[in-house]
């Protein structure tokens, strides 16, 4: 009965090591920012964020609807004449991660590479490559962070359109089309 039981954890243990991540929201960011009047820059967010890590793929969604700038009329431009939430109500970010090099890192282990990730936004899929830092805080969770923000452009995404009714609409001389993005990203499992 033993050697039956032993037999049966070693069946399970590599099928645990490859556990899906999950995106902890209450712990994860991103951030962009916006410049107006070629000097005044504000930080924007996202309140509703969710990921996962499985099958070697990082994905995290982006509720656009949950776009945080402080100001509820901004919010509310944002969402119709930029994002156009009622048609492209999430952006997603995915990028290959080798589950096995999590599994072989140990709590503390840092490691930075650059990273290319596909973009979808307002129905448009890109490739970028981003500088970013893996740390393992424990078995159970570890911490994705852009080292540097990485910059969208807005022409990229179909996006311009919106930038220049934004800022008609705000009598603005100019917003910036090129939009410096961070993020930092906590799994669990």
């Amino acid at each position: 009965m033993k050697k039956l039981l032993a037999l049966t954890l070693l069946i399970f243990v590599p099928f645990s090591a490859y556990a899906q991540w999950n995106l902890s929201d209450n712990n994860s960011f991103i951030n962009f920012i916006s410049i107006k009047k070629s000097s005044i820059g504000e930080v924007h967010t996202f309140k509703k964020i969710s990921g996962v890590i499985k099958n070697d793929t990082a994905t995290v969604d982006i509720d656009l609807s949950s776009v945080e700038t402080n100001i509820a009329i901004r919010n509310d431009r944002m969402k119709s004449m930029l994002f156009n939430v009622a048609n492209f109500s999430t952006a997603s970010i995915s990028s290959k991660i080798i589950e096995e090099q999590l599994t072989n890192m140990k709590s503390g282990d840092i490691r930075q590479s650059k990273v290319d990730f596909t973009v979808k936004l307002h129905g448009v899929t890109k490739l970028i490559q981003v500088d970013v830092q893996l740390v393992k805080l424990t078995d159970h969770s570890i911490l994705v962070t852009s080292t540097s923000p990485f910059i969208l452009k807005a022409s990229d995404f179909n996006l311009s359109q919106g930038i220049d009714a934004l800022r008609n609409i705000a009598k603005l001389p100019s917003i910036s089309t090129a939009v410096p993005v961070s993020f930092s990203l906590m799994f669990t499992r």
